[in-house]
């Protein structure tokens, strides 16, 4: 067991979920570290603060590396993983209450503030496998309703929680997603070898091939985006938690697989724009990364993804495939159109940051402490 920090006051202090940590890295793993990160930062700043709500890093036993954070201490675990984690061993490090970032969280502890990114299981269950999908439309409603309060990122997310009974409206709290992390990418460190073979300009596609997220209306348009000289660059590792669905092929289709953050902002900067054919997100975090690099992006007009990109962005219908297709080639032959997005994609990713959501953390929970 490490140190929870210097003076920590059990009986005052905040337990920080750190299961996001011995997970693979997601939208939520990222959002999680995130915040700890801009939470630490804060405390940090202000000893006051960090006396009044101390606050302690719970990780599993099976958790391979924890950052370095200066005001927030860590207990590694003895034993337990997954869901029983949350449910059997994390409590015993409760303290005052428990902070989960990542959906989940124990349902037993008194205070707890979950962070549940998104509805998309019961928006769009046919997405997921389904032991997946079942697991999920289970526990969600069972943390959410158990739950003191609840954060999510967008104000779609909030309104989709409600909607499919996940939680009460009165106990949710927006969070969004900051921007701050794609800055410190540096595309001088790729080292993708695909990056070395292309030769003519492309459009980047993200995401997996869940079915929400919709990229074949994209690569159906494969053919004829050729024809003007453009191709497609798919990035994006598999995952087992999504129903499968098999890839279309054509020449001029890359498929980059996983990249890493370094790669991204290489591929970020070089591409025409990110398309993002989404059918649903809670948040759409590609697009928020895409325009602190400065790429411009063509977007669904569906879910939170307008909130997200306001007026920087382009919309698309996410099934009107020739909207798709002339949005690309419109953009390829548009370099002023192109500079005016990255320039009006650069100012609106400003609005988000995690050291803003990491304060509205810390209110929520001093508020619970005042209460």
């Amino acid at each position: 067991m490490q140190g929870a920090g210097p003076g920590f006051d059990a009986r005052r202090g905040w337990a920080i979920n750190g299961r996001f940590l011995a997970q693979r890295i997601t939208g939520v793993q990222r959002y999680a570290g995130e915040i700890v990160a801009a939470l630490d930062a804060l405390l940090s700043q202000d000893p006051e603060l960090a006396a009044r709500l101390p606050m302690r890093l719970v990780v599993p036993p099976t958790t391979e590396t924890v950052p370095a954070h200066a005001a927030i201490g860590v207990v590694r675990t003895r034993f337990g993983a997954g869901h029983g984690w949350d449910q059997l061993v994390l409590p015993r490090y409760a303290g005052a209450g428990v902070l989960s970032l990542g959906n989940f969280g124990p349902v037993l502890v008194r205070n707890h503030i979950v962070c549940i990114h998104d509805a998309n299981t019961f928006i769009q269950p046919d997405s997921y496998s389904r032991a997946f999908g079942q697991l999920y439309r289970t526990l969600l409603p069972l943390v959410g309703g158990r739950a003191r309060r609840v954060a999510t990122v967008s104000q779609f997310s909030a309104d989709m929680l409600v909607r499919h009974g996940v939680c009460r409206r009165e106990k949710i709290f927006i969070a969004p997603n900051g921007h701050e992390h794609a800055l410190r990418w540096d595309a001088r460190r790729a080292t993708l070898p695909l990056l070395n073979a292309l030769h003519r300009p492309f459009a980047l596609l993200l995401g997996s091939r869940a079915k929400h997220k919709n990229i074949d209306i994209v690569l159906e348009q494969a053919h004829e985006l050729d024809l003007a000289g453009i191709d497609l660059v798919v990035a994006g590792a598999a995952s087992g938690i999504f129903a499968a669905k098999p890839s279309l092929q054509s020449d001029n289709i890359h498929q980059a697989g996983y990249v890493g953050d370094d790669d991204l902002a290489a591929l970020y900067e070089r591409a025409l724009c990110l398309v993002f054919p989404s059918r649903t997100e809670g948040f759409g975090i590609p697009l928020l990364e895409a325009m602190a690099r400065g790429c411009p992006v063509v977007s669904s007009n569906a879910a939170s993804l307008v909130e997200v990109g306001g007026d920087a962005v382009a919309y698309v219908d996410p099934d009107d495939g020739n909207g798709w297709r002339d949005a690309i080639i419109g953009l390829s032959e548009n370099a002023g159109m192109r500079a005016s997005m990255a320039a009006q994609g650069q100012k609106r990713a400003q609005l988000f940051s995690w050291k803003r959501s990491a304060q509205t953390y810390l209110d929520e929970i001093d508020g619970l402490m005042q209460g």
